[in-house]
C-alpha cells in the first residue's frame, strides 16, 4: 500500500472545506487507477456551503461534509456516465442525480470523483476497461477485484472514508474483499438502482465500500433509514458454514474464517455448524438470470459496434448468445423455490459466515488459479462464494480480517429479505477486531 496510506474514516467535526481538498489532493496523486474524473469545482463549492451550514445550525448527520466517491455506472449530475467502455466514450453529462447521489447529497455528503469500474460491470477482476486497470494498493501488480474496482480502491488507499458500487455477483464485495475494506450489499430492493447502468435487473443491486462498519451503516440510514436498534454480537446466532462449496478455499482465506468465528465467539456470539442444502441449485440459477439479461441489454450494441468492446467482454458476451428462451424463466423459478427453502433451514439464525472469495488477489491478467487442489477460473474463484447472495436477494457484507500478506475477507451473509443489516455491521465491527 502507499507509504503512510490508512483507509480514511469519517471524523466528527472535521472541517469540510479542509476534508475534500485533502480527499481531492489525494484522489489527484492517485497511481492505481481508480479515478476517472474528478469534480474538483463543484465539491469545493459544496464543502464551502456545508461549511457554512455548520457553523450556522451544526450538521445534519455523520456524513455532513463527507467526500465520497461514486462508481462510473452510476449517474453524476453534470458528469458522463462512461461505464469503463468505448461504447460510451462520447456520454452526455448526466442532467440528474441517481436516487442515491442525491440521497448522500441531501445527508450532506460531497461527491467529488467517479471511479474505475470493469467494463459495464461484466467481470470480477477489475482490470478490464477503456481507461485499463485497477490496481490493488496492496500490490499494483495485483488486480483490484471487479467490478467496483475503483470504489474498494480509493477506500483502501485512504483516498476515500466511502464510495458507492454495484453488485450483480459480488461487484461490491469481491473488491471489498481482496482490498481489505468494508463491502455492503443490502437487501435486494432497500436501495433504488434507478440512475444506474444496470447489467442484470433480477440481480443487480446498489452497495457501499466503506473504511469500517461505522461509516457503512452511517451511509445506509443515509440512504434508505436506519436499519435496526443496536443489539451488538452478544447472543447473535451466527451460521459456519460447512458445505464444500463454501470450505473450497486458499489456505489464507480458510484461516480468516477460522479468526472471524473465533472472534465472534469471544464476543458472545452463538457461532455453530450449519449446511446450506441447495446452495448448488441456486448457484447453477446465477448464470441463466445473468445471461439472458446482460445478453438482452447489449446484443443490438455488439452487433453493431463489436470494436468498441474490450476483447474479454466482447467474447463473453457473444457467448451467452443463443441460450434456449425459456431456461431465464426456469432459472428465476428455481431461485425462489431453493431460496424459500433455504430460508427455512436457516430459520433462527442471524447470519452465516462464509469465505467471501475464494483466493486473494490475483496477478493482474492471470485467468486461471488453483483452488484447493483443483485448477479454477480466477473469475469463478472470486465470484461463487458472492453470487449466492444475489439470487437470494438477501442482504450481504464482506469484513477484513487481520492476517499476514494480502488481504483476505470474510462474508457475512443476512438470512432472508428482512435480515438485521445492523447487526450484520456490527457483527462486521467485531470481526476487525480479531487478532492476526
Amino acid at each position: 500500500m502507499r507509504a503512510g496510506a490508512a483507509p480514511a474514516r469519517v471524523e466528527p467535526r472535521q472541517d469540510p472545506v479542509e476534508h475534500v481538498a485533502e480527499a481531492l489532493e489525494r484522489l489527484a496523486g492517485d497511481p492505481y487507477g481508480a479515478v476517472v474524473t474528478l469534480d474538483a469545482d463543484r465539491a469545493l463549492r459544496d464543502a464551502a456551503a456545508l461549511r457554512d451550514e455548520l457553523r450556522r445550525t451544526g450538521p445534519r448527520g455523520p456524513l455532513h461534509g463527507v467526500a465520497v466517491g461514486v462508481k462510473d455506472l452510476i449517474d453524476v449530475a453534470g458528469l458522463p456516465t462512461r461505464a469503463g467502455s468505448a461504447v460510451r466514450a462520447r456520454a452526455a453529462p448526466a442532467d440528474r442525480d441517481a436516487p442515491v447521489v442525491a440521497r448522500l447529497r441531501a445527508a450532506g455528503a460531497v461527491v467529488v470523483a467517479k471511479l474505475h469500474t470493469h467494463e459495464f460491470g461484466l467481470g470480477p477482476t477489475g482490470d478490464v476497461a477503456a481507461e485499463g486497470p485497477a490496481r490493488n494498493p496492496h500490490d499494483p501488480t495485483r488486480i483490484a477485484g471487479g467490478s467496483s474496482s475503483g470504489s474498494a480502491v480509493a477506500v483502501a488507499a485512504g483516498y476515500l472514508p466511502l464510495a458507492l458500487g454495484t453488485d450483480t455477483g459480488g461487484s461490491v464485495r469481491i473488491p471489498a474483499a481482496l482490498c481489505g475494506v468494508i463491502g455492503l450489499k443490502p437487501a435486494r430492493g432497500v436501495l433504488p438502482a434507478t440512475g444506474t447502468v444496470r447489467l442484470a435487473p433480477s440481480l443487480d443491486t446498489v452497495g457501499l465500500l466503506a473504511a469500517d462498519p461505522g461509516t457503512a451503516l452511517a451511509a445506509r440510514a443515509a440512504l434508505a433509514g436506519d436499519p435496526g436498534r443496536p443489539r451488538g454480537p452478544r447472543g447473535a446466532r451466527v451460521g459456519l458454514a460447512v458445505d464444500p462449496y463454501w470450505t473450497a478455499a486458499e489456505p489464507a482465506v480458510r484461516a480468516a474464517v477460522d479468526r472471524a468465528a473465533a472472534a465472534l465467539e469471544a464476543a458472545g456470539a452463538e457461532v455453530r455448524e450449519v449446511g446450506t442444502p441447495g446452495i448448488d441449485e441456486i448457484a447453477a440459477a446465477y448464470m441463466p438470470i445473468l445471461g439472458a439479461e446482460a445478453h438482452a441489454r447489449h446484443a443490438a450494441t455488439l452487433a453493431e459496434r463489436p470494436g468498441d468492446y474490450q476483447p474479454e467482454s466482447a467474447t463473453g458476451l457473444s457467448l451467452l448468445a443463443g441460450a434456449p428462451p425459456d431456461e431465464h424463466a426456469a432459472a428465476l423459478r428455481t431461485a425462489r423455490r431453493v431460496t424459500d427453502r433455504l430460508a427455512g433451514h436457516l430459520a433462527g439464525f442471524d447470519a452465516v459466515l462464509t469465505p467471501a472469495t475464494r483466493v486473494r488477489a490475483t496477478p493482474l491478467g492471470a485467468r486461471l488459479v488453483d483452488v484447493a487442489g483443483e485448477r479454477s477460473t480466477v473469475a469463478a474463484a472470486l465470484l461463487e462464494p458472492a453470487l449466492p447472495a444475489n439470487v437470494t436477494g438477501w442482504p450481504a457484507l464482506s469484513v477484513p480480517v487481520a492476517g499476514p500478506g494480502l488481504p483476505a475477507g470474510v462474508q457475512l451473509l443476512g438470512v432472508g429479505d428482512d435480515a438485521d443489516e445492523r447487526l450484520l455491521l456490527e457483527l462486521a465491527e467485531t470481526v476487525t477486531h480479531a487478532p492476526g
